[in-house]
């Protein structure tokens, strides 16, 4: 199976490669349309329709987007974008590129294919139009919605005429007969008439269905030769017409698992001449299955389970079948690769005619069951009426099973089963169990109509009466109340209305409609006869609830009498809250669960039961608040056993009080459109809108006048206030004059006044600078000042850093000295002492003595002229120095005397460290004088020894010499 996805584009082909469809499910194509938005989807199409050749097909999703699909050429264009979804479709006109559709706002437009563009724009519907029928001429054009069905002249695109009902009759279809000038009207009653199209004269109407026939029509089909109607609704019989006898000639009934068809459509044959003899029939599981109206056998199915069809089209020579699948996507069937025997030609002309069976069926039962295998052919009687063989079955059990099955393939005693089992459907499929149990009809169009009213007038304060946190949950609540306010007038005035719809208003707050349905269910059938009493509570209900409390519990009965409890104390509560003031989430869903598969009464048997299950804690109060506040609030009771209790009084009580005897059995909402609500008392609420009417023209009017009086006393007041104003401005110019005049003399006194002030500033300023010119100038010498004090304490510092080096030094050098001194007498000693013992040794140890005083004495003459020459180097800078002070005072005379002062203390330390100098040269010569006398001693004393003196000695040179060597 291709797939094609059209995406964003406006054109294209249809298919890549040659279609060759599989026998077993013949698609050629799958069309679908998906856009690459932000959050990509899937747009569904809801419309399809062929064109008069049948090889070109018009489709329409719910966005408005209408494409073209040419078979035979193999292309695909986009011709159309209405912005609006379209509900019907028609492209069999006689200009074959025009084509009709019906859009969502009840209008319906023509376009040109070709050109793109409108041609006509039509309206005058009211509701939804769901079928656009075209004369086979393509002149004329008959468009139904639920209320009317309206000819359209299709040259001028002018109404020619229009079908009014009333609206509990409703209309199902309004069509066209093919090849022929006949209209066939179907109505919800199931009474069909045949009119003339160009006068509107009545045919012929066709007789009402027997009465063992339950089925109300929903769908038809005609044959092309338009001898047949095929007619089917919520059934799973088949209704077969003969248009020309007017009468109905065959019952054929499909496979109990099809309750319910949802489109009948006969497949044109090559060779029958008109007469089609196959059926297509779509049923609610969303599988369409081709039948032989003759043989009652299944020729062929198209759809499944999984992928069912929503809505199907044939096209006119037989060959296509375009199909709506229930996924949105647009599926073209080949109707020559499903089947093989369609074209065939037709059976020869010689039949065998069989025997009569023994037992000879009535007129009545002209039934027939169409089979997947053996082919059941009539017989004929001597009348010449055609009979069909009758098969027997279990009526009783038939019914039974037709009532017990409901939508999307649930069964209502197996979901009891599973209740009782379990207590409670499971959470996951909850809803969808609920949605089929109340078999909602999700009647968009007619949900939207009510929404399209807007808010009620009743309900515009209801934040005020209802304050509820979520804006959301609020709005939707609003939107409930007025929908069903709009769908029946008391609604508006039912007080308890936001109480009974909450609960469920909260479940369903994301989908609105179910919500409204599921609301409108319960009203119709667990509410009913509430409002026959209106305004007061149903005291019918009530007095049921209390019947079946004096069945099972007369003594709690006669405790609520003793205590003056009414029925409405211990039973309107529950009811009209639905018990869920009383009832935690989890234990209402349960309790529902069971409502809802059960008769409506279980609902009043579960609040006779609440009472019962909560007797003990009852029978002890005694003051009327206490009951009050037991039936508002939530208690410590076990909801399975009250659920037990409920189902134990379903089945004990006595069938003369039982409420199943007094309430009418379930009823779904009808599909379409939902039914007319007229069950309570008109004239009261009639009146009470009249009186509120009146009251409401009564204020209008009091308003109104007294809206006028105030007007008048405006004006005079306005006039008066203009009198008094104008006075009142004449006297303020006179006074504004008077206080100018005032203002200019004062001005001028200011004036002058200000000028003396201004030159008082003025010298003030003067007198300002002066001062502060003359404090600037006292600072800066402030601190040039302090910046020739800070220069001499740094200078007398540094003298005095080198002042205390010179007197470390000469320490230094004195203890060296003495240490010196130290050390030469006792050497002298030693000699002394060790000469005495050994001469040479004393001879050698003296002369190395000599030699290493010799050397120290070289060391210590280097270390005294570095010394001088660093002093020499000192002075030079310092004298450098000096002449750069001197330069830099002749420049600034202010800075002459500490130039001065700092000149005569270097001079005078340069003479004091000249004194030092030469105490040191003493020093020097004195230690150089003892030095020669010790040497001329030990000279002496070897004289005196006769030590003979080596050649090369001589006399020793000066150990230091002085200053002027």
């Amino acid at each position: 199976m291709q797939s094609t996805d059209l995406g964003n584009k406006e054109s294209g082909k249809i298919w890549h490669r040659k279609p060759s469809p599989a026998s077993r499910d013949g698609v050629i194509v799958n069309i679908i349309h998906s856009t690459s938005d932000y959050h990509p989807k899937v747009l569904r199409f809801l419309s399809v329709a062929f064109n008069g050749s049948g090889d070109c097909l018009i489709a329409g999703d719910h966005q408005g987007n209408i494409y073209v699909f040419d078979l035979y050429a193999n292309r695909f264009n986009l011709v159309q974008r209405t912005a609006q979804a379209c509900t019907a479709l028609a492209f069999n006109l006689r200009r074959k590129s025009e084509f009709l559709v019906a859009l969502a706002d009840y209008s319906i437009k023509c376009f040109d294919t070709v050109t793109k563009e409108l041609v006509s724009w039509m309206r005058g519907h009211d509701s939804s139009i769901f079928s656009i029928s075209v004369h086979a001429s393509g002149r004329y054009a008959i468009t139904t919605s639920s209320d009317t069905a309206q000819l359209w002249d299709l040259d001028t695109f002018q109404r020619k005429r229009k079908l009014n009902i009333r609206q509990s009759v409703g209309i199902q279809k309004v069509f066209f007969l093919p090849l022929s000038n006949t209209i066939l009207s179907c109505f919800k009653d199931n009474s069909i008439f045949a009119w003339e199209c160009d006068t509107l004269f009545c045919k012929y109407q066709l007789p009402a269905p027997p009465e063992s026939s339950s089925i109300i029509y929903k769908v038809f089909a005609v044959t092309r030769d338009g001898r047949i109607l095929a007619a089917g609704g919520k059934s799973n019989h088949l209704h077969l017409w003969s248009l020309e006898a007017t009468r109905l000639f065959r019952i054929i009934q499909m496979p109990t698992k099809i309750r319910a068809i949802r489109h009948l459509e006969f497949l044109p044959d090559s060779f029958d001449a008109g007469s089609n003899q196959v059926l297509g029939i779509l049923s609610q599981d969303g599988i369409m299955r081709f039948v032989n109206i003759q043989t009652c056998k299944l020729l062929f199915e198209i759809g499944s389970l999984d992928e069912g069809i929503s809505s199907s089209v044939i096209s006119p020579h037989g060959r296509y079948i375009a199909s709506i699948m229930e996924n949105g996507s647009l599926n073209i069937y080949s109707v020559q690769a499903l089947t093989q025997e369609i074209n065939k030609p037709p059976p020869p002309l010689v039949k065998v005619i069989e025997d009569l069976p023994k037992n000879i069926p009535t007129a009545g039962d002209v039934k027939m069951k169409m089979t997947s295998g053996r082919v059941l052919r009539p017989a004929r009687c001597k009348e010449h009426k055609t009979q069909t063989r009758i098969i027997k079955q279990d009526l009783t059990g038939n019914l039974e099973n037709k009532e017990n099955e409901l939508s999307d393939g649930l069964n209502k005693k197996r979901l009891q089963i599973l209740l009782k089992g379990y207590g409670e459907y499971p959470t996951k499929y909850r809803m969808f169990i609920w949605r089929s149990l109340l078999q909602l009809p999700e009647n968009h169009t007619a949900f939207s109509n009510l929404l399209d009213k807007g808010t009620h007038v009743a309900f515009l304060n209801l934040q005020k009466l209802y304050p509820i946190k979520s804006r959301k949950l609020l709005r939707v609540l609003q939107r409930t109340l007025s929908a069903l306010a709009h769908w029946s007038s008391i609604f508006s005035d039912t007080p308890y209305l936001p109480l009974l719809a909450f609960p469920f208003v909260k479940l369903f707050q994301n989908n609105q409609l179910i919500c409204f349905e599921v609301v409108a269910t319960l009203i119709i059938n667990w509410c009913q006869h509430w409002f026959e009493y209106f305004p007061n509570p149903p005291i019918n209900i009530l007095s049921m609830i209390e019947n079946v409390l004096a069945f099972c519990d007369k003594q709690l009965l006669q405790h609520f009498i003793d205590h003056d409890i009414t029925s409405q104390l211990y039973a309107w509560p529950l009811l009209e809250t639905v018990f869920s003031e009383v009832l935690t989430r989890e234990e209402w869903l349960k309790l529902f669960d069971n409502v809802f598969s059960n008769q409506p009464s279980f609902l009043l048997m579960t609040v006779v039961a609440y009472s019962t299950c909560s007797r003990a804690p009852l029978l002890n109060c005694t003051l009327k608040d206490d009951f009050t506040y037991f039936f508002h609030h939530r208690n410590n009771l076990d909801i399975n056993v009250v659920i037990r209790e409920a189902y134990h009084l379903m089945e004990t009580t006595p069938a003369d009080i039982h409420p199943d005897s007094m309430l009418d059995a379930f009823v779904a909402l009808t599909k379409g459109q939902y039914p007319v609500f007229n069950q309570y008392p008109k004239f009261v609420v009639d009146f009470q809108r009249q009186e509120r009417e009146r009251i409401r023209n009564d204020e209008l009017d009091y308003l109104r006048e007294r809206q006028t009086v105030e007007n008048m006393q405006a004006e005079v007041d306005q006039q008066r206030l203009e009198d008094e104003a104008w006075y009142q401005k004449q006297e303020e110019l006179r006074k504004a004059e008077e206080a100018r005049r005032e203002m200019l003399l004062h001005e001028e006194e200011k004036m002058v006044q200000q000028r003396q002030r201004l030159a008082a500033v003025k010298r003030e300023l003067k007198m300002k600078e002066i001062h502060l010119q003359d404090a600037a100038r006292r600072h800066f010498l402030k601190l040039q000042q302090a910046q020739h004090e800070m220069e001499l304490r740094r200078l007398d510092d540094e003298i005095e850093r080198k002042v205390q080096m010179r007197d470390r030094e000469i320490a230094t050098t004195a203890r060296d000295l003495e240490m010196r001194q130290l050390e030469l007498e006792s050497q002298k000693r030693l000699y002394e002492k060790n000469y005495t013992r050994n001469q040479e040794v004393f001879a050698k140890e003296f002369r190395e003595d000599a030699d290493a005083y010799r050397q120290k004495v070289d060391f210590e003459e280097h270390m005294f002229h570095k010394m001088i020459e660093t002093d020499q180097t000192q002075t030079e800078n310092a004298k450098k120095v000096i002449e750069e002070k001197l330069a830099k005072a002749e420049q600034a005379c202010l800075n002459t005397d500490w130039k001065i002062q700092a000149l005569h203390k270097q001079k005078c330390d340069d003479l004091q460290r000249n004194e030092s100098y030469q105490e040191m040269t003493k020093l020097l010569r004195k230690n150089r004088r003892k030095e020669v006398e010790l040497l001329n001693a030990m000279m002496e004393e070897e004289a005196k020894k006769k030590i003979p003196v080596c050649k090369g000695s001589r006399r020793p040179q000066a150990l230091w010499p002085g200053p002027h060597n």
